[in-house]
């Protein structure tokens, strides 16, 4: 595991312990749909939310796109004519905070929950510098080469080196160099781990 991959998973840990009731992590949203997406809270408000295409009547994700910063849901004065917020209490989604950052060409949106008592403000300080975290740790890498980016979807293609290298007009060494040159702008240990960051960074 790349130590982009384990602060990752340890970020989303944290975000875990602070949010009895589940959480939900968009990160670095472009053009509506976000690069990475875990949502922990109940499943049955996740399938409701999802066959009902919420995220795009969500008071929470407006804010979140609208504004950077931290709010808890019991303060965001935004409509919600499809009563979002109030299905989302009935399944036990009763007080929240959400944290957004980045750039609004590429902004990152967590939202927590509990149904016990309002988040303190230090509390949603934390889940604010997760969400900041995450969005920094998941910055898709802007110095691999078409070069490089090639040789991984060749990979992905099931194309074994040989056979890659042909394809592309290089001797296997050239291909090889491109693949390592890879794994290290990734951050991978090996070619596999690469293809699938590249794979999640939307390169390929």
């Amino acid at each position: 595991m790349s130590e982009r991959r384990r602060l990752m998973v340890r970020y989303l840990k944290n975000l875990e312990a602070l949010a009895p009731v589940g959480y939900t992590a968009g990160i670095h949203i472009r053009f509506a749909s976000p690069l990475y997406m875990r949502s922990t809270y109940p499943q049955s408000w996740q399938d409701l939310y999802a066959a009902n295409n919420y995220a795009l009547r969500d008071p929470l994700v407006f804010w979140g796109i609208s504004k950077t910063g931290y709010i808890r849901w019991s303060e965001i004065t935004l409509p919600d004519p499809f009563g979002v917020m109030q299905k989302a209490n009935e399944h036990g989604l009763i007080y929240g905070a959400v944290a957004s950052c980045g750039k609004i060409t590429s902004r990152t949106i967590v939202g927590v929950s509990r149904n016990d008592r309002e988040f303190t403000d230090d509390e949603m300080r934390e889940v604010a510098a997760i969400g900041y975290a995450l969005h920094e740790v998941t910055e898709p890498p802007e110095d691999l080469t078409v070069a490089m980016i090639e040789a991984l979807r060749l990979v992905g293609e099931g194309y074994r080196h040989a056979a890659a290298a042909a394809e592309l007009g290089i001797s296997e060494s050239a291909f090889k160099a491109r693949l390592s040159s890879a794994r290290d702008r990734l951050g991978a240990q090996t070619t596999a781990e690469a293809l699938r960051m590249a794979r999640e960074f939307r390169l390929i």
